[in-house]
């Protein structure tokens, strides 16, 4: 079987469920460019626990964890089954490296998940496994989550990071969807950009103390580490590169980055 490639996106708010927007736009392309794989493997920056937690619901519900949004956005159901088969390896595969573990068959799929998830595979016909983070742990722990799962690539199964480029909610709050991306924002996103594509991973484990403006951009950890998790997955020389740049609210880089290559046949 082809390996696949890796994926973050930033997901940003959930009206991108339902705004058209270039983030919105690209999403829907990414979808149709990477064809159906054989399940996704989600680390969102929504799922956090102290203990790995793999999601094994056979149908996961959908997790609305937001408020205040127009009532649209809390009718959208994302009826994605799960795949426990896959919770269970994944389970496995971590125990085996001496990484605590525990399968959740409760929990749905929240809206770092469904909402880029509605957007590249509309018809949820795609089986989709959570792992959680756990932002106390630290950024090699979670590049060391990604090289773990690293083999999945190679049965069909999808791993995407969904997080954040960029992540000032109370600058974002403050500001118009439309308004211009802040300086500090820039800043970080192009040394992001120039960091993964020359794979400078000692950088990125330590982007808050070398990378500009860290704090501003990330008041916490948590929509950074996804990022990781997808970075680990990769191996020394692969293919590393944006695929998407946009913004919004003025503080959101909504931008995406591809590890691997596009499927042969990719459209």
């Amino acid at each position: 079987m082809t390996q696949l490639p890796t994926l973050f996106v930033s997901h940003g708010a959930p009206t991108l469920a339902i705004d058209d927007g270039p983030a919105h736009q690209f999403l829907k392309t990414c979808g149709n460019r990477l064809g159906k794989p054989k399940a996704i493997l989600m680390l969102s920056a929504h799922y956090e626990a102290s203990t790995a937690a793999v999601t094994a619901s056979e149908s996961p519900d959908t997790i609305h964890d937001f408020w205040g949004f127009p009532d649209t956005l809390y009718d959208i159901s994302y009826p994605a089954p799960g795949d426990p088969a896959l919770a269970q390896r994944v389970s496995e595969m971590l125990s085996a490296t001496g990484v605590e573990t525990h399968i959740d068959e409760e929990r749905g799929l929240d809206h770092g998940a469904w909402v880029p998830l509605s957007l590249m595979y509309p018809d949820a016909d795609v089986p989709v496994v959570q792992l959680s983070i756990d932002a106390g742990k630290g950024a090699a722990y979670h590049l060391r989550l990604g090289e773990v799962l690293r083999p999945l690539r190679n049965e069909g199964v999808l791993i995407i990071g969904s997080g954040g480029a960029t992540h000032n909610l109370s600058h974002a709050i403050r500001a118009p969807q439309d308004g211009p991306l802040a300086d500090w924002a820039i800043s970080f996103r192009e040394w992001l950009a120039d960091t993964i594509e020359n794979d400078r991973r000692d950088e990125l484990a330590n982007y808050r103390d070398v990378a500009p403006d860290a704090a501003q951009n990330h008041p916490t950890d948590e929509h950074f580490f996804p990022l990781l998790c997808a970075i680990g997955a990769t191996t020394p020389g692969e293919l590393r590169r944006q695929i998407h740049a946009s913004d919004t609210y003025g503080a959101l880089a909504m931008d995406a980055y591809m590890f691997g290559t596009w499927p042969v046949g990719a459209k």
